[in-house]
C-alpha cells in the first residue's frame, strides 16, 4: 500500500521581519505562551470562588513573578538541554551555550528552572508555594501548546518513520527521504490541548481549593502525554535510543518518570490535606 503522505508546510521561520530585526516563530511562542499565560492566571485569581476565599496572590505579585519564571524558564530549559542531551559538544565549545538563537531546550530543564522561581518567589513574598505551583502549572499548557506548534513549523523534533497506514504522514526537510510522523503536533495536542482541558475542569471543580492538586496532576498528567508522545517521536540523534532500541526507549520518557512520581505524591498529600477553615465555610 503506497504512502498518502501530507506535504510538510513550508513556513518561513521568521514571523516579523523589519530590516535587519527578525523575530522568529519559536521566540514568537515563548512570547506569547508567556503573555497569555500571564492573562489566564490574572482571571484565575480574580475569581474568589475558585479559592474559596481570596487567592493567595495579588495581581502585583503576580506581574512581579512573571520575570521570574521568564528567567527560570530559559535559563532551565538551556542548562536541562545542555546537560540532559548534549554535554560532549558544550564542554568542546562552551560559549555555544549562550547561543539561545540556534535552539536548544529542554522542557524537563525549563521545568525545574519554574520550580525554582516558584519556590524562591514564594518564599520571598511569603506566598502558598503549593498555590502558586498550581497557578503556574495551570497556564503551562498554552505555552507548551505554542512551542510544539513552533516547532513543527521550524521542522525540528519530527517523529519516527511511519508506516503505510499513517494517511497524514509527512516528510520533513531535514528528516530524510522517509514519511514520518509530525510528532511535534502529537504533543501540542497532548501536553498543551488535552492537558489544558483537564486542568480547567478541574479547576472549575474546586482543585484549587486543595493546594498543590493542580501542580501534581499537571506533573503526572504531562509525564504520562510525554511517555505516550516519545513513542512516536525520533530520538536526539546524538543520543539515540536508550539501553536496548527495541524497547524503543528514549532519554524523554526517562526523564518523565520521576514526574509521574512525584505528581502522584503531590496528588495524595493535597487529598489527605484538609481543606483550610475558610473554604469549607464558603463551600
Amino acid at each position: 500500500m503506497p504512502f498518502l503522505t501530507i506535504t510538510f508546510p513550508a513556513i518561513d521561520p521568521v514571523a516579523i521581519s523589519i530590516g535587519p530585526f527578525a523575530i522568529r516563530w519559536y521566540a514568537l511562542a515563548y512570547i506569547c505562551g508567556i503573555v497569555l499565560g500571564w492573562i489566564y492566571a490574572r482571571a484565575l485569581i480574580r475569581k474568589e470562588k475558585l479559592w474559596g476565599g481570596p487567592a493567595p496572590i495579588a495581581p502585583v505579585q503576580l506581574d512581579d513573578f512573571i520575570l521570574w519564571v521568564t528567567i527560570g524558564i530559559i535559563v532551565g530549559g538551556r542548562t536541562g538541554y545542555v546537560l540532559f542531551y548534549n554535554p560532549a559538544i558544550f564542554i568542546q565549545n562552551p560559549i555555544a551555550i549562550f547561543k539561545l538563537w540556534e535552539g536548544g531546550m529542554s522542557f524537563h530543564g525549563g521545568f525545574l528552572g519554574c520550580v525554582a522561581a516558584v519556590m524562591l518567589f514564594a518564599r520571598t513574598n511569603n506566598i502558598s508555594i503549593l498555590s502558586l505551583g498550581d497557578i503556574t502549572t495551570a497556564v503551562a499548557p498554552i505555552g507548551i501548546f505554542l512551542g510544539r506548534l513552533a516547532n513543527f513549523i521550524k521542522g525540528e523534533l519530527w517523529g519516527r518513520p511511519a508506516d503505510s497506514g499513517v494517511p497524514w504522514a509527512m516528510v520533513f526537510p531535514d528528516g530524510g527521504p522517509l514519511p514520518r510522523h509530525p510528532s511535534q503536533l502529537y504533543e501540542a495536542g497532548l501536553e498543551g490541548i488535552l492537558l489544558f482541558v483537564i486542568l480547567a475542569a478541574m479547576i472549575r471543580m474546586g482543585a484549587l481549593k486543595r493546594p498543590g492538586l493542580i501542580l501534581g496532576s499537571f506533573i503526572a498528567i504531562y509525564g504520562l502525554a510525554r511517555i505516550t508522545s516519545e513513542f512516536f517521536r525520533e530520538p536526539d540523534p546524538q543520543l539515540g535510543f536508550l539501553w536496548n532500541p527495541q524497547l524503543g526507549l528514549t532519554m524523554g520518557m526517562l526523564l518523565s518518570v520521576p514526574m509521574i512520581i512525584a505528581g502522584a505524591i503531590l496528588i495524595m498529600m493535597a487529598w489527605r490535606r484538609e481543606t483550610p477553615q475558610h473554604i469549607e465555610k464558603s463551600t
